[in-house]
């Protein structure tokens, strides 16, 4: 086994685990789900089956990564943050051809107990803060909080939060890997 999985974990036939992944107690991954190396699936996640979970992502405990959903390399999901697939769901009303994907860009983070309505995609690098709500798409390296969520700065690749205007142009550096970034027309790039 190239991957470590607890005893208590359940990861149906035909699941793709990738090299050095952890997958811990009382996990369930779907059989269509394909994850990549060194992931981490904390206690608790669920994986559907048609999930791409990308390199060095850290799923921690209690969250759900449903149908339709895709994660790049080096994505954090937070304790408890949500996903969801169905955009007006109904318990009486059958919806399972009206998912809608999700696209989580490489970096990015989201902070525990968020919740991620479907359909949008969060850019590279961008940081959603704990308890927000996103229902619309993130730009890359946006930091964005509250119900529903809104920008309120920029975030490193490390991180660290830039000394940029929400928009407009600037220049910085992260405080913490000196690595500068450039705000153009409400873009925010790493040179």
């Amino acid at each position: 086994m190239t991957h470590y999985q607890h005893e208590t974990a359940i990861v149906d036939p035909g699941a793709q685990i990738g090299e050095g992944s952890r997958v811990w107690h009382f996990v369930h991954v779907c059989g269509g789900a394909r994850i990549g190396a060194e992931v981490s699936l904390g206690q608790n996640v669920f994986v559907g089956n048609k999930v791409v979970i990308g390199d060095r992502c850290k799923i921690q405990n209690n969250v759900s990564v449903y149908d339709n959903v895709t994660l790049e390399e080096g994505v954090f999901c937070g304790p408890s943050m949500v996903f969801t697939n169905v955009y007006n769901p109904r318990s009486l009303i059958e919806r399972k051809d009206e998912y809608r994907d999700t696209l989580v860009k490489k970096g990015a983070t989201l902070g525990a107990n968020c919740t991620v309505v479907c359909g949008v995609t969060i850019g590279e690098y961008a940081f959603i803060g704990a308890g927000a709500v996103v229902n619309k798409d993130v730009k890359p390296y946006a930091l964005m909080v509250g119900v529903p969520a809104r920008q309120i700065g920029w975030m490193s690749q490390h991180g660290e939060q830039l000394d940029l205007p929400l928009s407009g142009d600037g220049e910085t550096a992260c405080i913490h890997t000196g690595a500068i970034y450039r705000l153009t027309d409400g873009q925010c790039e790493r040179l």
